[in-house]
């Protein structure tokens, strides 16, 4: 299954603890074997080690929508009223944003209450993954304050990013400019999807389905951006230096990191022993964990000292994951 067809599977029963840690490359538990004489402490000890690999501790603000009006937010199922599609909070984590079932770009309290339609969608449009920019004002370089909602506008056939004001109420979108450097040739202006801002600048990263390249726009640039590497559904880190975003690898979609914040720019794929696909994935507000979608549920990846560490899974739930910062 590729990254552009989602299918929940059912749900993994006891005897499939082991298949379903490895999913993504990580390991059961080990579990002791008893001895011949029929040793209680080793049985103890599989039994243990059986229950712990069904412990799920979800991430504190980690939500999960998939479609429905229900998300899930803290491991606990939030009616929205509403049909809930690719919701992402703002950085303070007091708006929700989402497509809704009207198909209409809205604004919300973080329990779906006192909804606002920011923009409605006119006819002959699919809209998708809005993201919040949000930025302070920077005097120094003469740039006001922003608080926008840029996402995904599917006119035509064509798919272009779009922004608007995100205190709008049935505002007007407009077509978000999209510049490159001139050694780097044009920068498509059609057949960009899945925006995705971090950092304190406001700064962008897309996909581009007809050249299967993650790109970054920067709003401080006159020359605002260029191709960074080959992959889908990219996400920027909060000091915005990393780029996670997902890469086939025989059959499977793993998730890659690009740091681009150094003098040397480095790509590592960070779930290296897949054996279903990883996909959608999201920073944490610190930047220190990435959440993502499989196929059985919701993992999380850590950084450490030295990369990335085991995966570990936090929820049955599947669905687009997103932090409340």
């Amino acid at each position: 299954m590729s990254a552009r067809n989602r299918r929940s599977a059912a749900a993994v029963i006891t005897t499939g603890a082991a298949a379903l840690l490895t999913l993504c490359g990580t390991a059961a538990p080990a579990m002791a074997a008893p001895s011949s004489g029929g040793d209680a402490r080793g049985s103890a000890a599989m039994v243990a080690a059986a229950a712990s690999a069904h412990t799920l501790t979800v991430p504190r603000g980690l939500s999960i929508s998939n479609g429905t009006r229900h998300v899930v937010v803290d491991g606990r199922s939030i009616d929205f009223g509403t049909t809930v599609r690719d919701l992402a909070w703002n950085p303070s984590g007091s708006k929700a944003a989402f497509i809704d079932g009207h198909g209409d770009l809205v604004v919300s309290s973080p329990d779906g209450s006192h909804r606002v339609t920011v923009a409605g969608h006119p006819g002959g449009q699919t809209w998708s993954h809005p993201t919040w920019q949000v930025t302070a004002a920077d005097r120094e370089n003469q740039i006001p304050a922003k608080n926008n909602l840029i996402f995904s506008a599917k006119i035509h056939g064509s798919t272009v990013l779009e922004g608007v004001k995100a205190t709008s109420n049935h505002g007007k979108p407009a077509r978000i400019s999209l510049n490159g450097d001139p050694g780097d040739g044009n920068v498509p202006q059609t057949g960009n999807t899945w925006p995705n801002v971090g950092g304190s600048y406001g700064s962008a990263v897309y996909e581009n389905t007809h050249t299967g390249e993650v790109y970054i726009r920067d709003d401080y640039l006159r020359q605002q951006g260029g191709a960074l590497t080959k992959g889908s559904e990219p996400a920027l880190s909060p000091d915005n230096e990393e780029v996670v975003f997902v890469r086939s690898v025989h059959g499977h979609d793993h998730l890659f990191v690009e740091d681009f914040g150094g003098s040397t720019k480095t790509v590592k794929d960070v779930t290296p022993n897949a054996t279903a696909d990883c996909t959608e994935p999201t920073w944490s507000p610190n930047g220190k964990t990435i959440a993502f979608r499989t196929p059985t549920g919701t993992y999380t990846i850590a950084k450490t000292a030295h990369g990335f560490g085991k995966l570990v899974k936090v929820s049955e739930h599947t669905g687009l994951p997103a932090y409340r910062g």
